[in-house]
């Protein structure tokens, strides 16, 4: 008996709300503006390997496209809407790191900055980091 059914599941991938801390200072989170399509805002991150646990993809993403290592705080949360990135069905695993310098954008990363947690522009931002970003502040508040 053949069986013709070829299993396909979602993409994996990781995107990290990186917190940036001077001097114990918190001075905001690190936006990337994209150089690939969907161009525009977002949160750092990308896909994970086949092998690799998504807390090491998270590191090593941020350090690819941020030059930052980072410190894994928690997991926000995971976000797994099949329209969430119009290119195909992507589940992100998303975490709170902290990092200790300033980035510098590389790899997928057009440009990186800091921003104040009040100038974060939220209607720029691309897939669904805005609601991300809005469920980081909320948990932050509490």
């Amino acid at each position: 008996m053949s069986n013709s059914w070829t299993p396909t599941t979602p993409y994996v991938s990781v995107d990290g709300v990186v917190e940036v801390y001077k001097d114990s200072v918190f001075l905001g989170i690190v936006l990337i503006e994209r150089k690939n399509i969907p161009l525009g805002l977002a949160l750092p991150g990308g896909f994970v390997d086949v092998g690799e646990k998504v807390e090491d993809a998270l590191v090593r993403e941020m350090q690819e496209e941020l030059t930052l290592n980072v410190e894994i705080s928690k997991l926000l949360g995971v976000y797994s809407d099949p329209k969430r990135d119009e290119r195909f069905h992507t589940v992100s695993v998303v975490f709170v790191a902290k990092a200790y310098n300033f980035p510098e954008a590389a790899d997928d990363a057009k440009e990186a900055k800091v921003y104040k947690l009040d100038e974060i522009p939220l209607n720029s931002l691309v897939f669904d980091h805005k609601e991300i970003v809005q469920d980081y502040l909320a948990q932050r508040e509490v």
